[in-house]
Protein backbone atom coordinates (compact mmCIF):
# COMPACT_ATOMS: atom_id res chain seq x y z
CA UNK A 1 0.00 0.00 0.00
CA UNK A 2 1.30 3.42 -0.88
CA UNK A 3 2.10 5.92 1.85
CA UNK A 4 0.24 9.19 1.68
CA UNK A 5 1.30 12.61 3.10
CA UNK A 6 4.84 11.35 3.62
CA UNK A 7 8.00 12.34 1.91
CA UNK A 8 10.14 9.57 0.54
CA UNK A 9 13.65 10.74 -0.47
CA UNK A 10 15.06 9.60 -3.83
CA UNK A 11 17.55 7.21 -2.23
CA UNK A 12 14.86 5.45 -0.12
CA UNK A 13 14.68 1.73 -0.84
CA UNK A 14 11.71 -0.11 0.67
CA UNK A 15 13.39 -3.53 0.54
CA UNK A 16 16.48 -2.15 2.23
CA UNK A 17 15.16 0.39 4.75
CA UNK A 18 11.76 -1.24 5.49
CA UNK A 19 10.39 2.00 6.99
CA UNK A 20 11.06 5.71 7.16
CA UNK A 21 12.03 5.44 10.85
CA UNK A 22 14.73 2.93 9.95
CA UNK A 23 15.84 5.16 7.04
CA UNK A 24 16.28 8.14 9.41
CA UNK A 25 17.69 6.00 12.24
CA UNK A 26 14.93 6.84 14.71
CA UNK A 27 12.65 4.76 16.90
CA UNK A 28 8.92 4.73 16.41
CA UNK A 29 8.43 6.11 19.94
CA UNK A 30 10.72 9.00 19.22
CA UNK A 31 12.57 10.64 22.12
CA UNK A 32 10.78 8.39 24.63
CA UNK A 33 12.98 5.49 23.54
CA UNK A 34 16.31 7.28 23.89
CA UNK A 35 17.29 5.00 26.82
CA UNK A 36 15.64 1.88 25.52
CA UNK A 37 19.01 0.16 25.18
CA UNK A 38 19.27 0.37 29.00
CA UNK A 39 15.80 -1.11 29.48
CA UNK A 40 14.32 2.30 30.33
CA UNK A 41 11.22 3.72 28.67
CA UNK A 42 10.15 7.33 29.18
CA UNK A 43 6.48 7.30 30.13
CA UNK A 44 3.93 9.62 31.70
CA UNK A 45 3.49 8.86 35.40
CA UNK A 46 0.91 10.32 37.80
CA UNK A 47 1.56 10.35 41.55
CA UNK A 48 -0.83 7.96 43.28
CA UNK A 49 -0.66 9.78 46.66
CA UNK A 50 0.74 12.91 48.33
CA UNK A 51 4.47 12.90 49.00
CA UNK A 52 7.16 15.11 50.59
CA UNK A 53 10.23 15.67 48.43
CA UNK A 54 13.37 14.43 50.18
CA UNK A 55 15.61 17.10 48.59
CA UNK A 56 13.64 20.34 49.03
CA UNK A 57 11.13 19.02 51.60
CA UNK A 58 8.31 20.43 49.47
CA UNK A 59 4.87 19.00 49.31
CA UNK A 60 3.83 17.42 46.00
CA UNK A 61 0.15 16.66 45.63
CA UNK A 62 -1.47 13.52 44.39
CA UNK A 63 -2.14 13.52 40.64
CA UNK A 64 0.92 15.56 39.59
CA UNK A 65 2.34 14.11 36.38
CA UNK A 66 5.98 13.56 35.48
CA UNK A 67 7.97 12.14 32.58
CA UNK A 68 9.24 9.13 34.51
CA UNK A 69 11.84 6.55 33.59
CA UNK A 70 10.00 3.24 33.66
CA UNK A 71 12.12 0.15 34.22
CA UNK A 72 11.37 -3.47 35.01
CA UNK A 73 13.31 -4.49 38.14
CA UNK A 74 11.84 -7.88 39.06
CA UNK A 75 8.94 -10.31 39.10
CA UNK A 76 6.33 -11.30 41.66
CA UNK A 77 5.33 -14.73 40.37
CA UNK A 78 4.14 -13.84 36.85
CA UNK A 79 3.56 -10.12 37.57
CA UNK A 80 6.43 -7.73 36.73
CA UNK A 81 7.61 -5.12 39.23
CA UNK A 82 8.20 -1.68 37.68
CA UNK A 83 10.19 1.26 38.96
CA UNK A 84 9.30 4.89 38.13
CA UNK A 85 12.13 7.41 38.55
CA UNK A 86 10.93 11.01 38.47
CA UNK A 87 12.61 14.42 38.81
CA UNK A 88 11.06 16.96 41.19
CA UNK A 89 9.82 20.03 39.30
CA UNK A 90 10.84 22.31 42.21
CA UNK A 91 14.41 21.26 42.98
CA UNK A 92 15.28 18.80 40.19
CA UNK A 93 15.84 16.10 42.81
CA UNK A 94 15.19 12.51 41.84
CA UNK A 95 12.77 10.22 43.68
CA UNK A 96 11.76 6.65 42.89
CA UNK A 97 8.43 4.84 43.32
CA UNK A 98 7.94 1.14 42.75
CA UNK A 99 4.92 -1.11 42.32
CA UNK A 100 4.10 -3.71 45.00
CA UNK A 101 1.96 -6.47 43.39
CA UNK A 102 1.92 -8.52 46.58
CA UNK A 103 0.03 -5.81 48.46
CA UNK A 104 -1.48 -4.10 45.37
CA UNK A 105 -0.03 -0.67 46.09
CA UNK A 106 2.82 1.74 45.31
CA UNK A 107 5.88 2.15 47.55
CA UNK A 108 8.23 5.15 47.77
CA UNK A 109 11.77 3.73 47.59
CA UNK A 110 14.05 6.75 47.71
CA UNK A 111 14.18 10.55 47.34
CA UNK A 112 10.81 11.20 48.99
CA UNK A 113 8.44 10.03 51.69
CA UNK A 114 4.74 9.38 51.60
CA UNK A 115 2.42 11.73 53.45
CA UNK A 116 0.46 9.82 56.08
CA UNK A 117 -3.16 10.90 56.02
CA UNK A 118 -4.78 8.53 58.48
CA UNK A 119 -7.44 10.64 60.13
CA UNK A 120 -7.84 10.19 63.88
CA UNK A 121 -11.23 11.41 65.17
CA UNK A 122 -9.89 11.83 68.72
CA UNK A 123 -7.17 14.25 67.58
CA UNK A 124 -9.69 16.34 65.67
CA UNK A 125 -12.21 16.80 68.48
CA UNK A 126 -14.38 13.83 67.66
CA UNK A 127 -15.06 10.40 69.07
CA UNK A 128 -13.30 7.23 68.09
CA UNK A 129 -15.41 5.10 65.84
CA UNK A 130 -13.76 1.81 66.78
CA UNK A 131 -11.31 1.37 69.65
CA UNK A 132 -9.17 -1.69 69.05
CA UNK A 133 -6.37 -0.90 71.50
CA UNK A 134 -5.65 -3.68 73.94
CA UNK A 135 -8.01 -6.06 72.21
CA UNK A 136 -6.96 -9.15 70.33
CA UNK A 137 -8.22 -9.56 66.81
CA UNK A 138 -11.04 -12.09 66.50
CA UNK A 139 -9.91 -15.44 65.25
CA UNK A 140 -11.41 -16.52 61.96
CA UNK A 141 -12.68 -20.08 62.52
CA UNK A 142 -12.34 -21.01 58.84
CA UNK A 143 -8.76 -19.74 58.68
CA UNK A 144 -7.91 -21.60 61.89
CA UNK A 145 -9.49 -24.78 60.49
CA UNK A 146 -7.48 -24.54 57.27
CA UNK A 147 -4.24 -24.42 59.27
CA UNK A 148 -4.94 -27.56 61.31
CA UNK A 149 -3.15 -30.82 60.60
CA UNK A 150 -6.37 -32.71 59.86
CA UNK A 151 -7.43 -30.14 57.27
CA UNK A 152 -4.04 -30.24 55.57
CA UNK A 153 -4.04 -34.04 55.58
CA UNK A 154 -7.55 -34.09 54.11
CA UNK A 155 -6.51 -31.61 51.42
CA UNK A 156 -3.43 -33.68 50.55
CA UNK A 157 -4.95 -37.18 50.61
CA UNK A 158 -8.55 -36.54 49.54
CA UNK A 159 -9.00 -33.24 47.77
CA UNK A 160 -5.80 -33.31 45.70
CA UNK A 161 -6.48 -36.81 44.20
CA UNK A 162 -10.07 -35.80 43.58
CA UNK A 163 -8.96 -32.71 41.68
CA UNK A 164 -6.52 -34.78 39.65
CA UNK A 165 -9.28 -37.26 38.84
CA UNK A 166 -11.59 -34.45 37.70
CA UNK A 167 -8.83 -33.03 35.55
CA UNK A 168 -8.29 -36.46 33.96
CA UNK A 169 -12.03 -36.77 33.28
CA UNK A 170 -12.12 -33.30 31.78
CA UNK A 171 -9.13 -34.02 29.57
CA UNK A 172 -10.67 -37.35 28.48
CA UNK A 173 -14.03 -35.87 27.52
CA UNK A 174 -12.57 -32.77 25.91
CA UNK A 175 -9.87 -34.45 23.85
CA UNK A 176 -12.23 -35.02 20.90
CA UNK A 177 -15.30 -32.80 21.30
CA UNK A 178 -16.57 -33.45 17.77
CA UNK A 179 -16.82 -37.22 18.29
CA UNK A 180 -18.54 -36.81 21.66
CA UNK A 181 -20.94 -34.26 20.24
CA UNK A 182 -21.72 -36.55 17.29
CA UNK A 183 -22.46 -39.46 19.64
CA UNK A 184 -24.71 -37.36 21.84
CA UNK A 185 -26.64 -35.91 18.90
CA UNK A 186 -27.11 -39.38 17.38
CA UNK A 187 -28.54 -40.74 20.63
CA UNK A 188 -30.77 -37.69 20.97
CA UNK A 189 -32.20 -38.18 17.49
CA UNK A 190 -32.95 -41.87 18.20
CA UNK A 191 -34.69 -41.04 21.48
CA UNK A 192 -36.59 -38.23 19.76
CA UNK A 193 -37.95 -40.61 17.09
CA UNK A 194 -39.09 -43.09 19.75
CA UNK A 195 -40.80 -40.35 21.72
CA UNK A 196 -42.56 -39.05 18.61
CA UNK A 197 -43.83 -42.55 17.81
CA UNK A 198 -45.16 -42.94 21.37
CA UNK A 199 -46.86 -39.57 21.21
CA UNK A 200 -48.52 -40.45 17.91
CA UNK A 201 -49.73 -43.81 19.30
CA UNK A 202 -51.17 -42.12 22.40
CA UNK A 203 -52.93 -39.55 20.22
CA UNK A 204 -54.53 -42.24 18.04
CA UNK A 205 -55.65 -44.19 21.12
CA UNK A 206 -57.25 -41.11 22.66
CA UNK A 207 -59.05 -40.28 19.41
CA UNK A 208 -60.28 -43.88 19.08
CA UNK A 209 -61.84 -44.07 22.57
CA UNK A 210 -62.73 -40.39 22.91
CA UNK A 211 -60.32 -39.69 25.76
CA UNK A 212 -59.35 -36.12 26.70
CA UNK A 213 -56.15 -34.82 25.10
CA UNK A 214 -54.61 -33.82 28.44
CA UNK A 215 -54.93 -37.36 29.86
CA UNK A 216 -51.52 -38.88 30.59
CA UNK A 217 -51.27 -42.54 29.54
CA UNK A 218 -48.96 -45.02 31.24
CA UNK A 219 -46.26 -46.74 29.26
CA UNK A 220 -46.69 -50.46 28.56
CA UNK A 221 -42.96 -51.07 28.85
CA UNK A 222 -42.83 -49.78 32.43
CA UNK A 223 -42.43 -52.89 34.62
CA UNK A 224 -43.43 -51.16 37.84
CA UNK A 225 -46.58 -49.66 36.30
CA UNK A 226 -47.54 -52.99 34.71
CA UNK A 227 -47.14 -54.87 38.00
CA UNK A 228 -49.20 -52.25 39.84
CA UNK A 229 -51.96 -52.46 37.21
CA UNK A 230 -52.07 -56.26 37.49
CA UNK A 231 -52.34 -56.12 41.26
CA UNK A 232 -55.13 -53.55 41.01
CA UNK A 233 -56.98 -55.69 38.47
CA UNK A 234 -56.70 -58.82 40.63
CA UNK A 235 -57.90 -56.92 43.72
CA UNK A 236 -60.90 -55.50 41.83
CA UNK A 237 -61.72 -58.98 40.48
CA UNK A 238 -61.76 -60.47 43.98
CA UNK A 239 -63.94 -57.65 45.26
CA UNK A 240 -66.35 -58.10 42.36
CA UNK A 241 -66.56 -61.86 42.94
CA UNK A 242 -67.30 -61.26 46.64
CA UNK A 243 -70.04 -58.77 45.78
CA UNK A 244 -71.66 -61.21 43.34
CA UNK A 245 -71.61 -64.02 45.91
CA UNK A 246 -73.21 -61.75 48.55
CA UNK A 247 -75.86 -60.62 46.07
CA UNK A 248 -76.77 -64.23 45.15
CA UNK A 249 -76.92 -65.23 48.82
CA UNK A 250 -79.22 -62.31 49.62
CA UNK A 251 -81.51 -63.12 46.69
CA UNK A 252 -81.68 -66.77 47.76
CA UNK A 253 -82.65 -65.80 51.33
CA UNK A 254 -85.32 -63.37 50.13
CA UNK A 255 -86.86 -65.81 47.59
CA UNK A 256 -90.52 -66.88 48.43
CA UNK A 257 -91.20 -70.46 49.55
CA UNK A 258 -93.05 -72.75 47.13
CA UNK A 259 -96.44 -73.69 48.68
CA UNK A 260 -99.24 -75.73 47.24
CA UNK A 261 -102.62 -74.21 46.18
CA UNK A 262 -105.48 -74.06 48.72
CA UNK A 263 -107.42 -77.29 49.01
CA UNK A 264 -111.25 -77.75 49.01
CA UNK A 265 -113.18 -79.49 51.75
CA UNK A 266 -113.20 -83.22 51.30
CA UNK A 267 -115.70 -85.76 52.49
CA UNK A 268 -113.06 -88.07 53.82
CA UNK A 269 -111.36 -86.14 56.64
CA UNK A 270 -108.69 -88.65 57.56
CA UNK A 271 -106.94 -88.82 54.15
CA UNK A 272 -107.03 -85.03 53.94
CA UNK A 273 -105.59 -84.63 57.43
CA UNK A 274 -102.81 -87.09 56.69
CA UNK A 275 -102.07 -85.36 53.43
CA UNK A 276 -101.94 -81.91 55.15
CA UNK A 277 -99.65 -83.27 57.87
CA UNK A 278 -97.32 -84.79 55.32
CA UNK A 279 -97.30 -81.56 53.34
CA UNK A 280 -96.47 -79.52 56.47
CA UNK A 281 -93.73 -81.94 57.43
CA UNK A 282 -92.30 -81.73 53.89
CA UNK A 283 -92.30 -77.91 54.00
CA UNK A 284 -90.55 -77.81 57.39
CA UNK A 285 -87.93 -80.27 56.22
CA UNK A 286 -87.41 -78.36 52.95
CA UNK A 287 -87.01 -75.03 54.79
CA UNK A 288 -84.40 -76.43 57.20
CA UNK A 289 -82.56 -78.05 54.31
CA UNK A 290 -82.61 -74.77 52.40
CA UNK A 291 -81.13 -72.79 55.30
CA UNK A 292 -78.33 -75.32 55.71
CA UNK A 293 -77.62 -75.28 52.01
CA UNK A 294 -77.48 -71.44 51.91
CA UNK A 295 -74.81 -71.44 54.63
CA UNK A 296 -72.64 -73.94 52.78
CA UNK A 297 -72.45 -72.68 49.18
CA UNK A 298 -74.47 -71.14 46.43
CA UNK A 299 -74.41 -74.29 44.29
CA UNK A 300 -75.90 -76.47 47.00
CA UNK A 301 -78.52 -73.76 47.57
CA UNK A 302 -79.87 -74.08 44.07
CA UNK A 303 -79.86 -77.88 44.29
CA UNK A 304 -81.87 -77.70 47.54
CA UNK A 305 -84.35 -75.33 45.96
CA UNK A 306 -84.80 -77.66 43.02
CA UNK A 307 -85.40 -80.62 45.39
CA UNK A 308 -87.89 -78.58 47.38
CA UNK A 309 -89.72 -77.68 44.19
CA UNK A 310 -89.88 -81.35 43.21
CA UNK A 311 -91.29 -82.33 46.61
CA UNK A 312 -93.90 -79.59 46.41
CA UNK A 313 -94.90 -80.78 42.97
CA UNK A 314 -95.30 -84.33 44.28
CA UNK A 315 -97.48 -83.24 47.18
CA UNK A 316 -99.53 -81.15 44.83
CA UNK A 317 -100.07 -84.16 42.56
CA UNK A 318 -101.07 -86.26 45.58
CA UNK A 319 -103.63 -83.64 46.65
CA UNK A 320 -105.11 -83.49 43.20
CA UNK A 321 -105.40 -87.29 43.17
CA UNK A 322 -107.16 -87.27 46.54
CA UNK A 323 -109.62 -84.63 45.42
CA UNK A 324 -110.42 -86.66 42.32
CA UNK A 325 -110.97 -89.73 44.47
Amino acid sequence: MQGFNKYYPPDYDGAKHKSLNAYRGKHALGDRARKLDQGILITRFELPFNIWCGTCNAHIGMGVRYNAEKKKIGMYYSTPIFSFRCKCHLCSGWFEIQTDPQNTRYVVVSGARRKEEDWDPAENGGFAVLDTEGKAEPVDPLAALEKTTDAQTHATKVQAPRLEQLEDFSAHYNEDPYTHSLRVRKRFRAEKRIEQARTEADKNLKEKYGLPAELALERADDAATTAEAREEWARERLERAGENANRKRKLALEAPMLLGPPRRASTSSEPVASTAASSLRARILSNSARRAAVGESTGSLFSSLSSVSRKGTGSLAAGIALRKA
